[in-house]
């Protein structure tokens, strides 16, 4: 076990079962409470804006219309200014769908030379952000099936290798909350995705239009994915987690060499710097964590 010394203690695998106390699992037990309780316990209010701001001098600025199934999806896309062509990042929205947050994070990223995109997943369904009630923002979400929600994202990825800012070898994927839930997905889909970095993406039995939850396909995975999960998260316990490591051992190698980093003592959500769940000293090492990831696996 490597353990790590600031004082937001992180853990990386491969001993991560053994850091904390059991917690028992059962699907029914998943299935009452888990599709949504760690969400509701973290969210709060959606603030205006985001804590940090990052500024767009310097960086193209797109907020296009992607063509899929039913409509065109509103997405927001930040680069470096020129006409080189830079690694990309897909930023898939927490449940709450795309607002000031995930543009930040593209912006954020533009300024460190990548390509990034982020996009409302539930356009379908209504501009999420503006609902008061977590319990009608979860039903809403809830709505976008699987099958779904993987054809968008193949337009997604469509867009982005096409894009001529883009280098098409390079593309990686990243997501929060439900949109850490899409990584897993993603990466046990496509082949065009090189790596995938998931903030507490959820891993629990979901409704049934979401059969399949990540436990079920990591064996499969397509590229490594590294998750960022916090000890004390209410709705993803470390069992879970310790479960999910032991089904990416069996896996093919890109799923071997995915690996898990557990924040002790920290909420769902610690990187939404919106949220009162925010923990600025985790968020900042799991940040470095992920651009870490992404240069170790050839998108840089």
């Amino acid at each position: 076990m490597t353990e790590h010394t600031h004082r937001n203690e992180r853990f990386d695998d491969p001993h991560l079962e053994s850091l904390l106390p059991a917690i028992p699992t059962s699907r029914r037990g998943f299935l009452a409470g888990g599709a949504g309780a760690g969400f509701a316990l973290a969210a709060g209010p959606l603030a205006a804006q985001t804590a940090i701001q990052t500024p767009a001098d310097g960086l193209t600025i797109a907020e296009p219309r992607i063509a899929v199934e039913g409509g065109e999806m509103p997405a927001y896309l930040a680069a470096p200014e020129g006409r080189d062509r830079r690694p990309a990042v897909i930023v898939i929205p927490e449940i709450f769908g795309m607002h000031a947050y995930q543009k930040d994070i593209c912006r954020r990223l533009a300024r460190l030379g990548y390509t990034a995109l982020t996009l409302d997943p539930y356009f379908r369904f209504g501009d999420l952000s503006r609902l008061t009630e977590v319990r009608e923002v979860v039903a809403q979400a809830n709505r976008l099936d699987d099958p779904r929600m993987l054809a968008d994202l193949d337009a997604v990825i469509d867009y982005v290798a096409g894009h001529p800012r883009v280098d098409r070898r390079r593309v990686a994927i990243t997501g929060m909350c439900r949109g850490g839930r899409t990584v897993w997905k993603a990466m046990a889909h496509s082949k065009r995705l090189k790596a995938g970095v998931s903030w507490y993406g959820g891993l629990n039995p979901m409704p049934p239009v979401m059969p399949r939850t990540p436990l079920d396909v990591a064996a499969g995975l397509n590229g490594p994915v590294l998750g960022l999960y916090g000890s004390a998260d209410a709705g993803i316990p470390v069992a879970r987690v310790a479960e999910m490591q032991e089904v990416l051992k069996t896996g093919t190698p890109a799923a071997r060499a995915s690996r898990f980093i557990l924040y002790r003592d920290m909420p769902h959500a610690f990187h939404a710097d919106y949220r009162t769940s925010y923990r600025r000293e985790a968020a900042e090492d799991g940040w470095q964590q992920m651009l870490g990831w992404f240069r170790t696996h050839g998108v840089a």
